[in-house]
C-alpha cells in the first residue's frame, strides 16, 4: 500500500511533495541543492564536515551560527532544515510560541517533530524563542519540559512591558518575582531562560533594569540573550557600560545590524546586511572574547529576505538563502578566531 504523505511530505501552502517543491526551487532560480535524499551523500557529509570542524570557516571553532527561524516562517519543518544547510547554518533557533514554528498548544506533537527535521540535515536545536513571561502559566511548565526532553538548552522568554499605571519601580518588582520563580522552573528542567534585551521603551532596554532584575540569580539558569543591535541603537557610545553590567548572565547572543535614515523628515531605524551599519563589530566581539562569552548565536535578519511578497514560495525560499547565505558568510569574516 502507498504510504499517504503527511504534512512534513508536502511544502507548506503547495499542494506539492518535498521533491516537487525541490524540483520548482531549482527551475526557480536558485541553483542551490537541497539536502537530505535530494543531493548526493558527499554534499551532505562537505556541509556537515565544515560544521564539525574538519572543513574551513566557522566549522573550525566553537562558535555556532542559528538561524532565528521566524525568517523562514513560511516553511515547514523539512523544507527550512533544508534551506538552512545550503545556506551554512549550524543550527536553527526555533519559534515556539504563538505564530511560531511550533504553537505552544501542540508543543508535544510538534516540537518533536520539529527537532526530527531540524537534527536530520544535521543541524543543531539547543536554542527556541518562547513567550513565556509567567511561571503560573500552564503552558511554561509543558513547553520546559518537552524541551528539556529534547536536548534543547537555551530559550528566550517573552518580553514584559512596564505598567504606566505603578510606575517603573513597582513593575520591577513584578517582573522581578516571576522571573525569579521562573528561575527554580529553569533549573528543574536544565534550561537557561535568557531574556532579550530589544530597543524600545519594554523592561530591558536600558539594561541596566534587567541586571537589577537578574543580577543576584544562578547565570547558569538565568540571564540575557544580548542583542548589540538593539543595546547600540539604545546606547549608542555606552553600549560597553551595560555589556560589562551583564556578561556573566550572558549565555547566548542575538546578531544583527542596522543604521539611521532619514524618511519623511524623521529619523528611523533601517535594518541592514551584517557588517554594512553602524554596529562595531570588531569591538564587541573583542569583549566577548575578553568576558569569555561563548554560547551561541542566534541570527536575525530583519530586513527583506525576498522582494515581493507575491512571490512563489520556490522564488520566496531561493531569494531567502541568498540573503541568510550573505549574512552568514559575513558573520563568519567578523568572528574572532
Amino acid at each position: 500500500m502507498k504510504r499517504k504523505l503527511n504534512h512534513i511530505d508536502r511544502a507548506p501552502g503547495t499542494g506539492q511533495t518535498r521533491r516537487e517543491f525541490t524540483r520548482k526551487l531549482a527551475v526557480a532560480g536558485a541553483g542551490l541543492p537541497l539536502v537530505g535524499s535530494l543531493i548526493p551523500a558527499s554534499a551532505v557529509n562537505a556541509a556537515t564536515d565544515q560544521r564539525a570542524g574538519t572543513g574551513a570557516g566557522i566549522g573550525a571553532s566553537s562558535w555556532k551560527i542559528h538561524l532565528f527561524s521566524k525568517h523562514l516562517q513560511f516553511l515547514g519543518y523539512d523544507e527550512m532544515a533544508e534551506a538552512s544547510v545550503v545556506a551554512g547554518l549550524d543550527g536553527l533557533d526555533l519559534t515556539v510560541r504563538p505564530g511560531g514554528h511550533v504553537l505552544p498548544e501542540n508543543v508535544e506533537r510538534d516540537l518533536p517533530l520539529a527537532a526530527k527535521a531540524i537534527r536530520k540535515a544535521g543541524l543543531e536545536l539547543t536554542m527556541m524563542t518562547t513567550r513565556i513571561t509567567d511561571p503560573d502559566d500552564p503552558s511554561t511548565g509543558k513547553i520546559l519540559k518537552v524541551a528539556s526532553d529534547l536536548g534543547i538548552r537555551y530559550y528566550r522568554l517573552g518580553y514584559y512591558n512596564y505598567d504606566k499605571e505603578v510606575g517603573v519601580v513597582k513593575s520591577l518588582e513584578t517582573i522581578r518575582d516571576k522571573m525569579s520563580r521562573l528561575a527554580i522552573m529553569n533549573e528543574k528542567y536544565r534550561l537557561h531562560g535568557a531574556y532579550q534585551n530589544h530597543a524600545g521603551t519594554r523592561f530591558g532596554a536600558p539594561l541596566w533594569d534587567l541586571w537589577q532584575v537578574i543580577h543576584d540569580q544562578n547565570p547558569k539558569w538565568t540571564g540575557c540573550q544580548y542583542d548589540i543591535r538593539h543595546a547600540v541603537v539604545e546606547g549608542a557610545q555606552s553600549w560597553p557600560l551595560g555589556m560589562e553590567l551583564l556578561k556573566d548572565h550572558i549565555k547566548c547572543m542575538a546578531i544583527k545590524d542596522f543604521i539611521w535614515s532619514q524618511q519623511d523628515g524623521r529619523w528611523r531605524i533601517k535594518n541592514v546586511p551584517m557588517g554594512e551599519g553602524m554596529v562595531d563589530f570588531k569591538e564587541y566581539f573583542k569583549l566577548v572574547n575578553a568576558y569569555q562569552i561563548t554560547g551561541p548565536i542566534s541570527l536575525h535578519i530583519e530586513y527583506p529576505l525576498y522582494p515581493d511578497k507575491q512571490m512563489s514560495i520556490e522564488e520566496k525560499t531561493a531569494s531567502a538563502i541568498k540573503t541568510i547565505q550573505h549574512d552568514v558568510q559575513s558573520l563568519k569574516g567578523l568572528l574572532p578566531s
